[in-house]
């Protein structure tokens, strides 16, 4: 099956400092349909104003993880973490019993962000938090991973989870394949570019629910940036 989720289709809230698009149900957007995507909790596609952002606020038990499309965001939390992610990279933040944070736009320019949740392998983990660079040229044409809980990912951000988080970037015209198993829950959404899945067409921002399927093949109708989770 798969399944598209166009980006009109999504739930909405503009805050003025803040214009959020959901994917799934978030705060005070709910579809019963769109609760969960197997593990995938949230996937939420952000717009952050300059000189803006979320103030200090708890989670728990919770894979948190950012990927920045434009800007940067910074990060600040209670153990003591202090970063800045910029576009094409990734943080991570494994909630666990605990943890506070706050993620600020300080820069002039507006940032675009995904923020995606996935529910942990189990609840009590120790709350951590990492974040580091991932070369575009390393992900052409083809998908690599950037946050992990799977043994063979050794190389990618740790999550407390049976899934990844990986991305690719595909010129016009070329294909890109992606491994899977028919009982994992995936879930695309190209940042940039319009791409084609079988007889399914996304452009940029749209999402596409996929499941029992050996693996897929993208093939890119313009260059495109793709984001994908792969979820129990």
């Amino acid at each position: 099956m798969i399944e598209l989720r166009p980006f009109a289709s999504l739930g909405a809230a503009n805050h003025g400092w803040l214009d959020a698009h959901h994917h799934f149900s978030f705060a005070g957007y709910h579809d019963p349909a769109r609760v969960h995507w197997g593990a995938l909790r949230v996937w939420n596609d952000d717009a952050i104003a300059p000189k803006s952002g979320f103030p200090p606020h708890a989670h728990d038990n919770m894979e948190i993880i950012t990927y920045v499309r434009q800007g940067a965001i910074s990060h600040k939390d209670s153990l003591g973490n202090e970063g800045k992610t910029e576009a094409g990279d990734v943080q991570v933040m494994s909630a666990g019993t605990g943890i506070r944070h706050a993620e600020y736009n300080l820069e002039d320019e507006e940032c675009r962000l995904f923020q995606i949740w996935i529910v942990p392998d189990r609840g009590g983990h120790a709350p951590s938090w990492g974040t580091r660079p991932f070369p575009k040229e390393g992900r052409d044409g083809k998908f690599v991973t950037l946050a992990s809980g799977l043994p063979e990912d050794g190389d990618a951000l740790k999550i407390n989870t049976s899934g990844r988080v990986a991305a690719a970037y595909v010129k016009a015209g070329e294909t890109v394949r992606y491994e899977t198993a028919p009982e994992r829950h995936l879930y695309l959404v190209p940042a940039s570019g319009r791409v084609r899945i079988g007889a399914v067409e996304a452009a940029a921002r749209d999402g596409i629910a996929i499941i029992g399927e050996d693996a897929i093949e993208v093939t890119a109708l313009e260059d495109a940036e793709l984001v994908l989770v792969d979820a129990a």
